[in-house]
């Protein structure tokens, strides 16, 4: 049944790449940005390691100090031992005492060799991080000159693909319009067309009356 799981989990994951590399190939900024964080995350990773040496170089630091002390303790009991003709007390401190020298020559070896590899993996780190530094640089470069590319292309595409039509679609908007500014006239000149004529046939009443006055006032 597990065997089943895994198959399915594998297969699952091999159509997920797939339709990702699918997509990269569609647009390659996305594919960059996808590496770009992934560099990121072992970036991050290199740090815990390069910080997890540092505490380890600490701690046989810590462990030759420790030993370097004993066996320097050692050695002067042995030698007062030695002085007071104490063979039992002189060799229990002697045997003591190559043991706490062997550890300390052991982590003395561990720090300088920690100090070499902390030495080495900054060096890397820091190419790493200069390298990744400039991968950003230049993915801001290539995300320049795409959208210029873009906008270019889509301004062409407005300017000459597909002008006529959008010619077309204009003209077809402005005859659509004219014939409803011509309907709306038209109502608007029927609704109103009585009232005008009444208009008109009040001020010749009007012009009619003042003319009478005027006649009558130059007879008298």
């Amino acid at each position: 049944m597990s065997n089943i799981f895994m198959r399915m989990k594998e297969q699952i994951s091999a159509d997920i790449h797939q339709l990702l590399d699918e997509k990269e190939e569609k647009n390659p900024i996305a594919a960059l940005n996808n590496y770009l964080r992934q560099s990121e995350q072992e970036k991050e990773k290199v740090k815990k390691l390069l910080e997890r040496h540092y505490r380890l170089k600490e701690e046989f630091t810590n462990e030759y100090n420790q030993a370097d002390e004993q066996a320097t303790k050692r050695f002067n009991q042995a030698d007062i031992a030695k002085r007071a003709n104490e063979q039992a007390l002189y060799e229990y401190a002697m045997k003591e005492y190559e043991g706490y020298k062997a550890r300390s020559d052991r982590m003395k070896l561990a720090k300088e060799n920690a100090n070499e590899q902390i030495e080495q993996l900054e060096a890397k780190y820091k190419e790493m991080s200069h390298k990744l530094k400039d991968m950003h640089l230049k993915r801001m470069e290539l995300m320049g000159r795409e959208n210029v590319a873009r906008t270019t292309q889509q301004i062409n595409r407005v300017l000459h693909g597909n002008a006529k039509a959008s010619f077309d679609r204009f003209h077809e908007l402005e005859t659509f319009i004219e014939n409803i500014e011509k309907k709306v006239n038209q109502v608007y000149y029927e609704s109103t067309f009585d009232q005008r004529i009444a208009d008109l046939e009040k001020e010749l009443r009007h012009e009619t009356k003042d003319e009478s006055q005027s006649e009558s006032s130059t007879i008298n």
